[in-house]
């Protein structure tokens, strides 16, 4: 085994950020060795990841799937594992150097919070990690000496904006939002959306959740949250502004009146390489930004009330607590229950908001609260859609 490349454990391998981040290593095979590799349920395409880059070990969630996966590896001699607690203790192995988390939802916690508690640095790709339980996680890596490393292009625009300028306190920090595919349209003309019209984003390609979330703007509410925590933030010192084109990804104003912003195509794979290759930057053949291509950048301030799980998301993290993680487990199963066609689009809102207002506020929350919170809002989103 290379000794100078970083092992990475890749945490939801199979999903949009996952074969994008095995784009980034297949470049740079000199840098970069996979060590582990989970899905949830894909495992025709896990097995094919590990047949391409020979991991150490694989995790299949889906324990149904446990016998595919183990007799298509066996000549390959790659370990094979199964179920949820399996992905969570994965992330201890020695012979990791970086797990990169790109779990969708609530279930990247758990294998985020053991990696931590391993002392393994973490690339982050699960937003709701931060916002579900922000003081628990960043309180833990303090005290474990981990560094967390944003995957996220607007966090990753912050961190880049950041390097060189860690000692200067920042006045605040504005995300970027591109608006979505229904940008400008009230409230009135958003009733009968379809999931169709919904999952269709101007400039992105992500997966179905975490587009659904950039069409109602959740996801720049997650954003949000898990920038306070990232960066050692207050409420105020975060602000939003839609802009259009994605061109600039996000922006720090210092105490001196100074902006500096981080511009680029929009193409994940960016801040992907950024997280596993800091402090570095590597050579690579991404598609290069050209000034004459976008005569005009734009900028408009967002319509929480079309749009209100903006307004929400900045409710819930002003009120602290398990507020956050009562609005991420609302939003979870209202985002499922779209998907499914149960409930309209408007209606995603009116489950968040309702939870945000019946669930019970504790103030100092401990994982065990987190995990009770989690699971009871659930049950109440699911309560008021049925």
């Amino acid at each position: 085994m290379d000794q100078s490349k970083k092992r990475i454990a890749i945490l939801g391998s199979t999903g949009s950020i996952g074969t994008q981040a095995l784009e980034v290593i297949a470049a740079h095979p000199e840098f970069f060795q996979v060590e582990v590799l989970t899905a949830q349920n894909n495992a025709e395409l896990l097995i094919a990841q590990a047949k391409v880059f020979s991991p150490n070990a694989v995790v299949i969630s889906n324990e149904d799937a446990y016998h595919k996966v183990k007799e298509a590896l066996i000549p390959l001699d790659i370990k094979v594992f199964s179920g949820e607690n399996s992905l969570a203790s994965i992330v201890e192995m020695d012979s990791i150097d970086l797990v990169l988390t790109a779990l969708v939802g609530y279930s990247g916690l758990k294998p985020t919070l053991n990696a931590i508690e391993a002392g393994k640095n973490i690339a982050l790709a699960n937003k709701e990690t931060l916002v579900v339980a922000g003081e628990l996680i960043t309180q833990l890596a303090k005290k474990k000496g981990v560094n967390i490393f944003p995957v996220d292009s607007e966090h990753s625009a912050i961190f880049q904006c950041l390097v060189g300028e860690f000692h200067n306190p920042i006045e605040k920090i504005i995300l970027t939002a591109s608006g979505g595919p229904f940008r400008g349209k009230k409230k009135n003309e958003l009733k009968n959306v379809t999931k169709a019209q919904a999952l269709k984003h101007p400039n992105w390609t992500m997966g179905a959740k975490v587009t659904i979330d950039s069409a109602t703007l959740m996801n720049k509410g997650l954003e949000v949250i898990e920038a306070k925590w990232l960066f050692g933030l207050k409420t105020e010192q975060v602000d939003v502004v839609v802009h259009p084109q994605s061109i600039i990804h996000s922006l720090i104003q210092f105490e001196d009146g100074s902006i500096k912003a981080q511009l680029g195509l929009p193409d994940m794979r960016l801040p992907i390489q950024f997280a596993l290759s800091y402090p570095e930057r590597l050579k690579s053949d991404f598609p290069r930004f050209d000034f004459a291509n976008f005569p005009a950048l734009t900028f408009e301030k967002p319509d929480t009330e079309t749009f209100r799980n903006l307004a929400l998301a900045f409710e819930a993290l002003g009120r602290g607590g398990n507020m956050p993680c009562v609005l991420n487990a609302a939003n979870e199963v209202a985002v499922a229950e779209f998907l499914s066609d149960r409930i309209g689009f408007l209606e995603m809102s009116d489950v968040v908001e309702h939870c945000l207002a019946k669930m019970n506020y504790i103030t100092n929350p401990t994982l065990e609260d987190y995990v009770s919170t989690d699971r009871e809002t659930r049950i109440k989103a699911k309560e008021l859609i049925n």
